[in-house]
């Protein structure tokens, strides 16, 4: 999905949905401060949720983990945007770093990931960095996806009718690029040359349509077509965030 234009003078339309409708309102209070931004709509269940996001398409929402209508209920609200194809970017609100909760809020299309026991300053350049087609997540978020794509023993990622988007080769590069290993460690690995990794690179990112190698890993992580969870594990970072273009 292309970044969304943005227009000087024009507000950003944005949903928020929370756990409760005390909570909604209360963020979206705090937003309205923000002139840069028009909220449109809140909710407190999935249903209304989607409703709003289909009424409105905004360009981004603010999406609780868990919703008055149950655990998790938030995680399936980002795959129905992402399912439907929506123009909208999903931030996830989660009230600690969980390794799970963050690989499966990527995994179903988030764009970003919100601590509530951040600072709230902090939640209007979360964003604007996913309006303007970034990634917000810290380096310990970070962290989880790339583990969680390192544990696994083979990469498929498939276009919207189940057909392999990649070929075995451009598989095995992406996999590598996955684990972090360089053009010249991929060149020795796999026994090409330096240049040709590079035209595999061009190509893989040609098909998935991003411009960068972590745009690759988030892609990857959002796209695999076999979910695979990992054990959670409590633990945050406050600081040292990581607005990733892709």
């Amino acid at each position: 999905m292309p970044p969304i234009a943005q227009h000087a003078g024009v507000a950003e339309r944005i949903i928020v949905a929370e756990r409760s409708s005390m909570q909604s309102e209360l963020l979206a209070r705090a937003l309205r401060a923000e002139h840069e931004f028009e909220i449109v709509g809140t909710a407190s269940n999935s249903r209304d949720a989607l409703r709003l996001l289909h009424q409105f398409e905004p360009g981004v929402a603010a999406v609780s983990a868990d919703l008055h209508d149950g655990p998790g209920t938030g995680l399936e609200v980002i795959a129905q945007v992402r399912a439907r194809n929506w123009r909208t970017r999903i931030v996830i609100l989660l009230d600690r770093s969980e390794r799970e909760l963050v690989v499966e809020a990527f995994r179903r299309g988030a764009r970003g990931v919100f601590l509530r026991e951040q600072p709230y300053e902090m939640f209007p350049k979360c964003l604007r960095a996913v309006l303007q087609g970034q990634v917000w997540v810290n380096t310990t978020e970070m962290n989880y996806l790339l583990e969680a794509l390192t544990t696994r023993q083979t990469l498929h990622l498939v276009d919207g009718q189940g057909q392999s988007l990649l070929t075995p080769r451009e598989s095995e590069v992406t996999q590598l690029v996955t684990e972090s290993l360089s053009n010249r460690e991929i060149a020795v690995k796999l026994g090409l040359s330096e240049h040709t990794v590079k035209n595999y690179l061009f190509r893989i990112f040609d098909k998935t349509g991003v411009s960068s190698r972590v745009g690759l890993v988030l892609y990857t992580m959002s796209h695999q077509h076999q979910a695979h969870r990992t054990p959670g594990a409590n633990n945050s970072n406050e600081g040292n965030f990581v607005k990733l273009a892709v």
